[in-house]
């Protein structure tokens, strides 16, 4: 059974920098696209980022753009999270994921994290 494991969560203060790191375990997910959601208090889950198996296809929502970048690793079988210019809207609990299909990734992934939880304060 495959996990992902989320880390670098924390709090920060407005226009400041995290990373967020994803690591799975388990087994290879090399081939997988990989992604991020996350949960603010009292909102629904929403898309973030995701990158194709290769890191050839990366998709941003646009509340993020131009702020955080997803990168992945395949030999170490993970996936990061720099956020940078933070803002307290972005406090949310942030949800690493994994699926087969690049599509899918954005909408219904097939793997998911426990969540870490990233506070930013104003």
């Amino acid at each position: 059974q495959v996990q992902l494991v989320e880390s670098g969560g924390g709090l920060v203060q407005a226009g400041g920098s995290l990373r967020l790191s994803c690591a799975a375990s388990g087994r290879t997910l090399g081939s997988y696209a990989k992604g991020w959601f996350r949960q603010a208090p009292g909102k629904e889950r929403e898309f973030v980022l995701a990158i194709s198996w290769n890191g050839d296809i990366t998709y941003y929502a646009d509340s993020v753009k131009g702020r955080f970048t997803i990168s992945r690793d395949n030999a170490k079988n993970a996936v990061y999270l720099q956020m940078n210019s933070l803002k307290p809207e972005d406090t949310a609990v942030y949800f690493c994921t994994a699926d087969p299909n690049i599509q899918r990734i954005r909408t219904m992934p097939s793997v998911w994290g426990q969540g870490t939880q990233v506070t930013v304060s104003s």
